[in-house]
């Protein structure tokens, strides 16, 4: 199988700095070398941050202000995502592990937890559009029927921007895992978009059967 890096692109040495402003530019090269020389050091907080995401955007998807405070949601979802967060991405990771073996991958559930956390980066600074978006809205927008819409043309335009730039950081992530998986698993990105791809369909069809189930005996 031929490597998934040209020889011009191998690992360079990079500066912490480097690692998260080159990534934007030079994802291939930046993440061949957190592989390379397993680079740990941002790992455990890339996942604590990540998984706070998750943990708002599950709550505005679940209207959790519906019937909590907006201080209740916040400390919910820092704390929680703080500490159980991490858990779905890690066994994302092994899972991937998993069914990259099907693909004659290589990688560990480590290996590719280091690149995927790496991949988040996008993820975690989209953290930040949550205060313009809670400064504008506060509890509406984890409402399942908030008010999103009475603000004004100028806070709105802002909030709309706000969300659409959370949706390309969101692709931004996408793209960088498929580009770590393949380095870890020495895939192109097709056959790494595949190894995204099967674990979902693992975890989707037991839950559609289960759903057809219940539903049938319900």
């Amino acid at each position: 199988m031929d490597p998934i890096l040209d020889e011009e692109e191998l690992p360079n040495t990079f500066t912490d700095e480097e690692l998260f402003t080159q990534i934007w530019t030079r994802p291939k090269a930046v993440l061949a070398y957190i592989h390379e020389y397993k680079y740990d050091k941002y790992v455990t907080i890339l996942l604590v941050l990540a998984g706070i995401k998750g943990s708002f955007d599950r709550a505005s998807m679940k209207g959790m202000g519906d019937s909590m405070s907006m201080i209740g949601i916040l400390g919910v979802c820092i704390i929680f995502g703080a500490l159980f967060g991490w858990i779905t991405y890690y066994i994302c990771a092994a899972i991937i592990s998993f069914t990259g073996k099907w693909l004659e991958g290589r990688g560990n559930t480590q290996s590719l937890l280091r690149v995927i956390s790496y991949s988040l980066i996008p993820t975690v600074i989209s953290l930040v559009l949550l205060i313009p978006q809670i400064g504008i809205y506060g509890i509406e927008i984890f409402k399942s029927d908030g008010d999103i819409l009475s603000q004004g043309i100028i806070p709105n335009i802002v909030f709309y921007a706000s969300i659409a730039l959370e949706f390309v950081l969101s692709i931004c992530s996408i793209v960088f895992a498929v580009i770590g998986i393949a380095v870890v698993q020495n895939f192109g990105y097709g056959k790494a978009f595949l190894n995204i791809i099967l674990p979902i369909i693992i975890v989707a069809i037991p839950l559609l059967i289960l759903f057809l189930v219940t539903d049938i005996f319900s």
